[in-house]
């Protein structure tokens, strides 16, 4: 994931800061990472390191919601931890493990515009064990026998705290609260700047044990869970749907899969492209359309622009300026080096496909060209020199998103996310 400087426009900053940090996934500085509810969209262990337990009727037949809605570029997913319940808006991130949100007290906190979460004021609140395996995995013990941790990014960007576990409340569809006990999260106490003052910490979404999805999927049929985002520039106000468990498999017409292919960093959702048509005309990836390597681009929710390894975006840069009737802007610096054009109207550009392994995803104009000024309207995609590349949040947006880890798939489903309530 890629954070924004808020005096910043999200596109422009993503763009140059996704080059530095690429994806959302915090690695540990210290140590090492080893049915169904929703929630609105605004590394699995042991039952001894994640405990967790639910309350009343099974959690397969009151699917849980919370709210996940846009702002500047991000995804801000609503759950309350706590008890008494206390709301968090933390970035919906498929790129990492770790849940955290920023705690009282915090000296070298970024500011935040809602109260930060106080550890002293619930109920439910406790520190994990310096012997537990996620201690030993993610943290080390300091001399007051807390488990300390620092989450770092390549460029700097870092959280740093106590790992604990509480109580994480979601709604159910039936309007009853599903509460799930002693999901483990990072109380943060120091963090670097780079977040803007709506986000309050992550909600980490990927595939390694620490994650949501991981440390409950036990309790909802399985590891499975689906999102649905709503395009850029989205009122705050309109939110969409992330459902987990059994009730989160995506069916019915339209649908296509693509298989996730396993690899040593479990966090990462990783799939094959094969390549990418402009119109009617088809670039494969690495400029040939065999032994095409397995596992070359992961999805990321927390990366907006899509990035591609530098010879494949050259070519799709080259032929969407060949199928836009218009020229480019040319010495803008603010516009850096993307491939810009100037417009009154939403951009009549080509429609791009992704073609993964098994699954063709059409992407519109509204997908593929962001405005990050008025009148102007640019290509969500950057290089990159890895040879792996990020299917970022752009893109992924009115699409029904399924990710199947029990199945090791991912299917995808066109959908108005706007009205996906």
């Amino acid at each position: 994931m890629a954070y924004y400087l808020t005096s910043l426009h999200p596109f422009l900053i993503a763009i140059t800061i996704c080059l530095v940090f690429l994806s959302l996934h915090f690695s540990p500085i210290q140590g090492k990472t080893d049915v169904g509810f929703s929630i609105n969209l605004i590394r699995k262990t042991s039952l001894q390191v994640f405990p967790h337990r639910l309350r009343g009727s099974s959690a397969i037949s009151r699917t849980p919601q919370a709210p996940v809605s846009a702002y500047l570029g991000q995804y801000l997913v609503e759950i309350s931890i706590g008890t008494p319940p206390f709301k968090v808006y933390g970035i919906a991130d498929t790129g990492s493990d770790l849940i955290w949100t920023q705690c009282v007290p915090c000296n070298g906190c970024y500011k935040q515009l809602n109260p930060m979460f106080d550890p002293k004021k619930s109920s439910s609140y406790s520190n994990i064990s310096c012997d537990s395996k996620l201690c030993h995995e993610l943290g080390v013990c300091s001399p007051q026998k807390q488990c300390n941790y620092t989450y770092a990014y390549g460029g700097g960007a870092m959280t740093q705290g106590v790992l604990a576990q509480e109580t994480v409340t979601l709604t159910s569809t039936t309007g009853t609260t599903v509460p799930l006990r002693s999901i483990v999260f990072g109380c943060g106490h120091n963090e670097s700047d780079g977040f803007n003052d709506h986000e309050m910490g992550i909600i980490g979404l990927g595939g390694g044990p620490a994650s949501l999805i991981s440390q409950t999927g036990s309790s909802f049929g399985g590891k499975m869970f689906s999102q649905c985002l709503v395009p850029f520039h989205t009122d705050v106000s309109v939110s969409s749907k992330m459902t987990f468990g059994k009730a989160s498999k995506v069916s019915g017409g339209g649908v296509v899969s693509t298989p996730l292919v396993a690899k040593d960093d479990k966090t990462l959702y990783f799939v094959t492209l094969l390549g990418i048509s402009v119109g009617k005309r088809y670039l494969p990836y690495n400029g040939s359309s065999k032994n095409v390597e397995k596992g070359n681009m992961f999805l990321d929710s927390g990366t907006p622009p899509t990035l591609l390894p530098a010879q494949l975006y050259d070519r799709v840069v080259a032929e969407v300026k060949n199928q836009v009737a218009m020229k480019p802007i040319v010495g803008d610096p603010d516009l850096d080096s993307q491939l810009c054009y100037r417009t009154k109207n939403n951009l009549d550009g080509p429609m791009l496909t992704a073609h993964f392994e098994g699954a063709n995803v059409t992407l519109g104009p509204i997908q593929t060209f962001i405005p990050p000024k008025d009148g102007v309207f640019c290509l969500a995609f950057t290089n990159t020199t890895s040879d792996v590349g990020i299917y970022g949040n752009y893109v992924q947006s009115n699409y029904l998103i399924g990710f199947d880890l029990e199945a090791h798939m991912v299917s995808f489903k066109p959908t108005d996310c706007t009205k996906h309530t």
